[in-house]
């Protein structure tokens, strides 16, 4: 067969492939079965199997990573980027092989490629796509039913640090496992975006010696094989109480995210932006200020008498963090659990969970196992109510502000609910 006729062939595949992805995702779309963000791209890649690479040949790309942090970071950086460039991104936070084609095929005339990718696809991701650059953000314990333990996930991500020699990195060095990562890559920036819950971070990933923390430092007691200490690098970029501290100096950071997660996530997406692509520093800034949603996960929803706050949490590290954000004053808190399939069957981590006292606040555990988590909050001497629909939860509690924390598919299905119910809301005022 001729080099022409390969090629024209290869351009009819893709063609047919883009042609029933915009098909499937407008029926998903119009039938009310979804927003189409995966569907679009499970039918491309089926008809073509090299459609990433494709899509992705010659476009500058980043990838971010992590367990958590993923859709905030990357919708600051897709900001960032997108105030010089055109953007194509996965803003919905579809982050494996389907979704990341979904994101391609609706940004066909973008320039650049800001994209966040599970952590166990980042592998093939970079090698279809060879990216300009990689931000790491942390690793902790996150469906563990899934993907098995962290240290899987390390070997496959320094695997893929090692595979792009060329490949920015730009990584979290208050995370350990982030840090073994991206410890030999010749390209790294160290940004210390800090490290809220250091759980999963008591031993060495390489050799299994124990890691000392001490202050904003930490070591491993045992040296690496080749006898090398293996020891928190020292960062170019910081987080601070109120800016971000670069290479240039400090400058203020105001974000309406809420919680100092967030500014760490704001923190390595201004590093990247700025160090991959040449974003100014201000730009960069103003850009991941101007970020108030991510996917509805601060939203606050109005419905009768209750101003509704939503939060989303998806493992122990990120119900710590989300925990410390719920306001004590308000006058009920909802706390949301299910474990289907994208959430993680497993849900022993409830167990790491340092539920706290919640003062006067009139508490109620729901979800589809809110069972699970009516034990724990029992162990943890916590007053609550068990009510299992998360909706009926809510209007258990007094009128007022009504703090909700929900995990994936819990957030998600309520969001649902409190939509259908404004609008029944709306009828009966018609």
């Amino acid at each position: 067969m001729s080099p022409s006729l390969k090629g024209a062939l290869r351009r009819l595949r893709l063609g047919a492939a883009s042609t029933a992805a915009t098909l499937a995702t407008t029926a998903s779309r119009l039938s009310g079965r979804g927003a189409g963000g995966m569907i679009g791209g499970l039918v491309a890649n089926a008809i073509d199997p090299t459609i990433m690479a494709k899509l992705g040949a010659d476009r500058p790309a980043v990838l971010v990573t992590g367990t958590n942090g993923k859709s905030t970071t990357t919708r600051m950086l897709a900001a960032a980027v997108g105030s010089h460039y055109q953007v194509a991104t996965n803003e919905g936070g579809d982050n494996m092989d389907a979704g990341i084609i979904s994101a391609l095929l609706a940004g066909k005339e973008a320039s650049h490629l800001v994209l966040e990718v599970d952590e166990l696809h980042v592998p093939a991701a970079a090698d279809k796509l060879n990216p300009k650059a990689l931000v790491l953000l942390n690793l902790t314990r996150d469906q563990l039913d899934r993907v098995g333990e962290i240290n899987k996930i390390e070997r496959a991500l320094r695997g893929a640090v090692t595979a792009h020699p060329d490949m920015l990195v730009v990584a979290n060095c208050d995370d350990v496992l982030m840090t073994s990562v991206a410890y030999d890559a010749p390209n790294v920036v160290w940004v210390s975006a800090g490290a809220g819950w250091i759980g999963d971070a008591i031993s060495c990933p390489r050799t299994g010696g124990h890691i000392v923390h001490e202050g904003h430092d930490w070591w491993a007691m045992k040296q690496l094989p080749d006898g090398r200490e293996f020891r928190r690098p020292t960062p170019t970029w910081t987080i601070a109480d109120d800016g971000v501290v670069s290479p240039a100096g400090e400058c203020p950071l105001e974000l309406k995210l809420p919680g100092r997660a967030n500014r760490g996530n704001a923190t390595q997406a201004i590093a990247a932006a700025v160090e991959a692509f040449q974003i100014p520093l201000a730009d960069a800034v103003t850009a991941a200020e101007s970020v108030d949603d991510v996917a509805g996960r601060y939203s606050t929803v109005r419905l009768g008498e209750r101003e509704i706050h939503l939060l989303l949490a998806k493992n122990p590290a990120g119900w710590q963090e989300a925990l410390s954000m719920v306001d004590r004053s308000a006058d009920g808190l909802v706390i949301a659990v299910n474990g289907q399939t994208a959430d993680g069957e497993d849900l022993s981590w409830l167990w790491d969970v340092r539920f706290e006292d919640f003062g006067d606040l009139s508490v109620k555990a729901s979800g589809q196992r809110g069972t699970d988590l009516d034990v724990r909050l029992t162990y943890a001497d916590i007053d609550h109510e068990y009510l299992k629909d998360p909706l009926a939860a809510i209007l258990a509690c007094p009128a007022g502000r009504i703090e909700v924390l929900a995990n994936y598919t819990a957030f998600r299905d309520l969001k649902n609910d409190l939509t259908k119910a404004q609008h029944k809301e709306l009828e009966q005022h018609d």
